[in-house]
């Protein structure tokens, strides 16, 4: 009888012991600046947080295996922006602006000190905005598959008409859109996971977030939020679009590139344990550089 009790319980207590390697998740919501409630999890400690920001159309699942390999040595937290995942969606405009103060609400309601943030593709966008908006508490960014050339420029009726598909047929505009950022042999269950996914975004959020997005290369405001931002800005980008460092590094004062091979635009779920180490380097790096940058401001006091 014990022995078969045993056996039984066996597979629960081998279940047991990997869920205990799994950081435990804390669920929270912050008010943003219009009352809109913001979503986010939390999980690990570390005098550092690492705030990790979705793209267009997505959420915080996204970010699902980085938490287990950085809440070890840091606080990591996760974020719905406005309109995405478990976030409140009631706002009537979806701006980089608007979203960056998403995540201020977020440090705020943490009592954030030191934060590094990372942002994936329209996240990009939204971290250069909140490293403006908090200059004190941001110590470095890293775009992840973004910030390719913010010096690029568009007119407004290529915009308009890149947008015409998802205004006439959302869904399959958005799976097109998201089968060419995905190399050939990727991961099929990947892609179509993805496609579903993204597809299955609020229409009109969707597309008032894209027309801010794409408009920030219509307006300048790509270049011009770098303007006043001095700390670290790394990016870990794949070679599916070309970037363009030199341009970069016109406009913004502290660039690093690392690039990573062999993934779209979803390095982050296609190459994780790649990406992971790329990204460790990245933090690494931003560390180095805002310590010496603080060093002659505290021998200074």
């Amino acid at each position: 009888m014990k022995k078969l009790l045993l056996f039984i319980l066996i597979p629960f207590l081998l279940l047991a012991g990997c869920a205990s390697n799994q950081p435990s998740l804390r669920h929270d919501v912050a008010l943003s600046f219009d009352s809109e409630r913001i979503a986010y999890d939390v999980a690990g400690k570390g005098e550092t947080t690492l705030i990790f920001i979705h793209g267009w159309s997505c959420d915080g699942r996204y970010w699902q295996k980085q938490i287990p390999a950085f809440a070890k040595e840091y606080r990591v937290i996760t974020i719905d922006l406005a309109g995405h995942g478990h976030s409140s969606l009631d706002r009537s405009e979806f701006s980089m602006l608007s979203f960056a103060k998403d995540v201020k609400a977020v440090i705020d309601k943490e009592n954030i000190d030191r934060a590094i943030l990372v942002g994936h593709s329209m996240g990009g966008g939204v971290i250069a905005e909140a490293a403006r908006l908090m200059p004190g508490k941001v110590v470095g960014i890293v775009g992840v598959d973004t910030l390719q050339n913010v010096a690029e420029r568009t007119h407004q009726s290529v915009i308009n008409e890149m947008l015409r598909p998802f205004e006439s047929d959302f869904r399959s505009a958005a799976q097109n859109f998201v089968s060419v950022m995905f190399p050939k042999g990727a991961d099929q269950q990947l892609v179509n996971w993805v496609k579903e996914d993204m597809s299955s975004a609020p229409k009109e959020i969707a597309l008032n977030a894209l027309r801010n997005y794409w408009g920030q290369y219509v307006n300048g405001e790509a270049t011009i939020v770098f303007k006043d931002i001095t700390i670290p800005v790394v990016s870990i980008n794949a070679r599916l679009w070309p970037t363009a460092p030199e341009e970069n590094r016109k406009h913004i004062k502290n660039y690093q590139l690392f690039y990573i091979e062999g993934t779209g635009h979803f390095p982050m779920l296609e190459k994780s344990e790649e990406f992971n180490i790329l990204l460790k380097k990245a933090i690494n790096s931003i560390d180095s550089k805002s310590n010496k940058m603080r060093a002659p401001a505290e021998a200074c006091r």
